[in-house]
């Protein structure tokens, strides 16, 4: 029974579970509730069992996988189009066991609670970012009818919103002025949870070693640090440097045939999040660095930056703080900038 392939469609509440024995053919299907699944697994033989990458799989793997089965998941979006006719349960699980005999499709890795953790309490500060500055353009856009304009930067909105509502002179209509309060206490808020939560990051990072060495990298601070622990896992899977740059979609796009080879911009495949920090930290090594720069590396941006453009010297730089982090974490050691003989 270990060349046996079982196939799982997660859901809420019904999952749908294919058998196949040998390629291309399916010898069973279930249909069973979520609290039957776990118990069904423990009655069969070691399998391999495939599931997509969505949402609740990672438990579901940790929780199979403890049961003797190899587990292995699938990306959602490569696995789609391997469903034959209309979308149903039941062909998601055959189509999964299609796309598992396709070698090209690389497996997802399984995360630890520990790494969900860590994404987890990245997605609430992403989350309560966005609401904090959709907050504050409200309250920018609601004050500016009424002629009071606030200048640019996310710190004057607080302190000069609330110095118009203490000025009786100000112009603000006196029915909305308990309002905008509550929107202030409300941002205020905001804020407060998203340094807590900063500081609950802070604590994780200072109990992973790795996270250490991947702030002696030049634009790595502890969220991009422990934001590459959380969604990248094991380093080890990657083979090469070029491999997690891909991995981040920091790589150009390439369309060629025969002699001909055309790179265009980069892919922005895989992480979106990952991507962002890595290039916000490309560009504060690149705004700190001095025309004349003792180390190659900002010497190598500022250069890139004059003969490419800002932009796109900032993309590569983030292409290359990527190889750097994968070095770094590879091979357990510290990054010591290179100084210019």
């Amino acid at each position: 029974m270990k060349d046996t392939t079982i196939a799982v469609d997660v859901a809420k509440s019904v999952f749908e579970i294919a058998v196949s024995d040998r390629p291309g053919r399916v010898t069973e299907q279930h249909r069973l509730a979520r609290d039957r699944v776990r118990r069904f697994f423990g009655e069969r033989p070691e399998a391999t069992v495939v599931l997509e990458a969505c949402g609740s799989a990672y438990y579901w793997a940790r929780e199979i996988q403890g049961l003797g089965h190899r587990v292995v998941l699938l990306p959602p979006h490569l696995v789609r189009r391997y469903v034959v006719g209309n979308k149903t349960d039941r062909t998601d699980t055959k189509g999964l066991l299609e796309a598992f005999r396709n070698q090209d499709i690389h497996p997802v890795p399984i995360k630890s609670v520990a790494q969900q953790t860590l994404m987890a309490l990245h997605r609430l500060r992403s989350t309560w970012l966005a609401t904090r500055t959709a907050r504050l353009n409200t309250l920018r856009g609601l004050l500016r009818e009424f002629g009071l304009i606030i200048p640019v930067g996310a710190h004057h909105v607080l302190t000069r919103a609330w110095g118009y509502l203490e000025d009786a002179d100000s112009g603000v209509p006196d029915a909305l002025r308990p309002v905008l309060a509550e929107l202030i206490h409300e941002t205020r808020d905001l804020e407060d949870r998203i340094h807590t939560l900063e500081r609950q990051i802070k604590a994780l990072a200072d109990q992973t070693p790795v996270v250490e060495r991947l702030l002696t990298i030049p634009g790595l601070g502890v969220l991009t640090a422990t934001a590459l622990v959380g969604y990248v896992g094991d380093i080890q899977r990657f083979p090469s440097a070029r491999h997690f740059a891909s991995y981040l979609g920091l790589t150009p796009r390439e369309r060629s045939s025969g002699y001909v080879r055309r790179l265009g911009a980069i892919t922005k495949r895989g992480d979106r999040y990952l991507r962002m920090l890595l290039i916000h930290g490309a560009r504060a090594v690149l705004a700190g660095a001095q025309p004349r720069s003792p180390d190659r590396l900002r010497s190598w941006a500022r250069q890139l930056q004059t003969l490419r453009g800002h932009n796109k010297a900032t993309v590569a730089l983030a292409n290359k703080l990527a190889r750097i982090v994968w070095a770094v974490w590879k091979h357990n050691a510290e990054f010591h900038l290179t100084p210019i003989a």
